[in-house]
């Protein structure tokens, strides 16, 4: 257990739009992953659950298409999240996931037995569908469609339904899950009601474009990634050097063998130049 200085490394976005039907949901994600692929839609895939309506868009350009059909498992979106990788997709459109949790939801009504108990076997299956789009090596946009939510409140000594806001067909809290999260209202405009990114928090309303991409895009990019610090560490032109750059990426286990690397060739160039402060065994004398 190990204290380590914060780092802001490059990401892949996990964002979320959610909004109610023909508020333009499947549109703004393709115009968002034009700015996040520059453009570039063969690399650019909607797993679709939508009854095609990811083809009504095709104009923008020629993006992949993977339609689902029922059931709308979480064990089918894990399927074809990998389709799409395997495929070399940068960004992924999942359009929608409310189905999965409506199949969740119908899953749980008809098991047998303790309801509340139940839910033991609806949950590692919603987790584990999240947790493929919060690992995947792509930018995923997932849309969810909303509902008006009602909560009752006493008036008169009755309780009457009150309308509170829209709320998303998922499991509650999914929203956390993402990075980013856009609500999009009838009229076509966005606001932010998660944002990580700080972008567009405390922003007012807008219409989503290509240009909303590249923004978020440029903050993705706005880190380093492991290629980097490898350059880093090659660059490295003593052990002491070496060290103060290990101490500030050791918990990365993927450069463990690069800080090897490096520290073999320093060792061996220090050998060649100072030969007399090695003994045969290639360790320092003094040591």
């Amino acid at each position: 257990m190990n204290l380590r200085k914060s780092e802001r490394k490059r990401a892949k976005i996990k964002m979320a739009l959610q909004g109610s039907a023909g508020s333009g949901k499947t549109y703004s994600s393709l115009l968002l992953a034009k700015g996040l692929i520059n453009g570039d839609f063969s690399k650019v895939a909607i797993v679709d659950s939508e009854n095609g309506s990811a083809d009504l868009y095709a104009h923008l350009g020629q993006y992949n298409v993977l339609s689902l059909t029922p059931p709308f498992t979480p064990e089918k979106y894990i399927q074809a999240i990998d389709v799409c990788l395997k495929a070399g997709m940068k960004v992924i459109i999942l359009d929608s996931i409310s189905q999965v949790w409506d199949e969740l939801l119908d899953f749980h009504s008809k098991l047998p037995g303790n309801s509340f108990s139940n839910w033991n076997k609806v949950t590692p299956r919603q987790r584990a569908f999240v947790d493929k789009i919060l690992q995947a090596d792509a930018h995923i946009i997932a849309t969810m469609r909303t509902k008006q939510d009602y909560v009752l409140n006493q008036k008169d000594g009755k309780y009457i339904p009150e309308k509170v806001g829209l709320k998303a067909v998922q499991r509650d809290g999914v929203d956390y899950e993402f990075t980013l999260v856009f609500d999009i209202d009838s009229k076509h405009f966005a606001v932010a009601s998660k944002d990580r990114t700080n972008l567009f928090s405390g922003k007012p309303e807008f219409t989503i474009n290509s240009a909303t991409g590249k923004k978020i895009l440029e903050w993705c990019n706005d880190g380093e990634t492991l290629e980097d610090t490898r350059l880093k560490i090659q660059s490295c032109k003593d052990l002491e050097q070496l060290r103060a750059l290990y101490q500030q990426y050791y918990s990365t286990q993927e450069l463990a063998p690069d800080f090897k690397l490096q520290k073999e060739t320093i060792e061996a160039k220090t050998h060649l130049l100072n030969p007399q402060k090695f003994s045969q065994n290639g360790h320092s004398a003094h040591s």
